[in-house]
């Protein structure tokens, strides 16, 4: 049975890879960070690893008989970026794929984002052969951005290295995203941009665990690969599809855009000569990934790697219901 080392393995990505993994018949070793996460990705059925992503050496001893490794840790906050981001999905990254290069892993794969494309402006059916841009929304774009280079370039001498880009991670057991689009909805600040219509591609966690798993078994080396549910939805309808799961109206109200990005500039002038004590109402990396069409291909993901989804939208949202079994082929 070959081994696949795991980062990130107590988030919400981490945990459905791990679960994917051991299906598909995989024995898992999961980086965790404190004794919580060891218990919890123990309790998953992988064995604990203590060490963070800057710890070369706890890093090396733990990969040691792996065959390959998921890097999927990252700090994927979207406000200001800082210090703290750029060591953790940069030199964390860095130093994660090093490790494995040195302990004679054979195949990794980098969990990397579409938003390593966003400058703010619409992404519309993007493939992978669009260029990163010159100046990216905010930090977590630009970090995410230099992680995924900084792990395709340790690919070499029989090291394989790619990267897949999933779209908007979504599904049951979110415990980041969907409680503070829960908690918008209920306190009254969230609101539609233009009305809300403009569409959006998506990724079911238990599809990106599956597009992970097919580029760690065929991907090519330094190639990236985009990961969605299908055919881009309209942004708005998928939204409120989601809090209904959560028995949450979603808001009638919507904004011009050309006020939302008024209020954006002078929020984040505020925001810089206040010392970070203002903050604007949304931050221009939110904005970039969640105000505006974001579409994209995963052709090339179905071509070369064999991917398919394993989760419908349709069944994804009826397993997020109370009571709501996991979908099938979900992870």
């Amino acid at each position: 049975m070959k081994t696949i080392f795991v980062t990130g393995g107590n988030g919400f990505l981490g945990r459905n890879l791990i679960r994917a993994l051991i299906a598909a018949g995989y024995g898992v070793r999961a980086l965790a960070r404190s004794e919580a996460s060891a218990r919890a990705v123990e309790q998953l059925g992988a064995q604990a690893v203590r060490g963070d992503v800057l710890d070369a050496a706890a890093l090396t001893q733990g990969m040691q008989g792996c065959d390959g490794l998921i890097h999927a840790a990252a700090d994927t906050q979207h406000g200001v970026g800082d210090a703290a981001q750029e060591r953790v999905n940069v030199e964390g990254t860095r130093t994660v794929f090093r490790a494995a290069r040195a302990a004679g892993v054979q195949r990794a794969v980098q969990i990397s984002t579409e938003a390593v494309l966003a400058d703010g402006r619409p992404i519309v059916m993007a493939d992978e052969s669009r260029p990163m841009p010159a100046q990216f929304a905010g930090g977590y774009s630009r970090t995410k951005a230099l992680a995924e280079r900084a792990a395709l370039a340790e690919a070499g001498d029989g090291f394989v290295v790619c990267a897949i880009r999933p779209r908007f991670i979504w599904g049951r057991d979110d415990t980041s995203g969907l409680p503070q689009l829960v908690d918008a909805a209920r306190s009254g600040r969230l609101k539609w941009i233009d009305g809300g219509t403009y569409l959006t591609s998506t990724a079911h966690v238990a599809n990106v665990a599956a597009g992970a798993i097919a580029a760690l078994e065929r991907g090519q080396t330094g190639q990236v690969y985009f990961i969605t549910d299908g055919a881009p939805i309209q942004f708005r309808q998928f939204i409120t599809a989601v809090l209904a799961t959560r028995g949450v109206v979603a808001p009638a109200g919507s904004m011009p855009r050309w006020l939302v990005q008024a209020a954006i500039e002078v929020g984040t002038w505020l925001q810089s000569v206040s010392g970070g004590r203002i903050k604007p109402p949304l931050s221009k990396q939110e904005y970039a990934t969640m105000a505006h069409e974001v579409t994209v291909s995963d052709a090339r993901a179905r071509k070369e790697l064999g991917y398919a989804p394993v989760v419908t939208i349709e069944q994804g949202l009826a397993e997020m219901q109370p009571g709501g079994a996991w979908a099938a082929g979900g992870a």
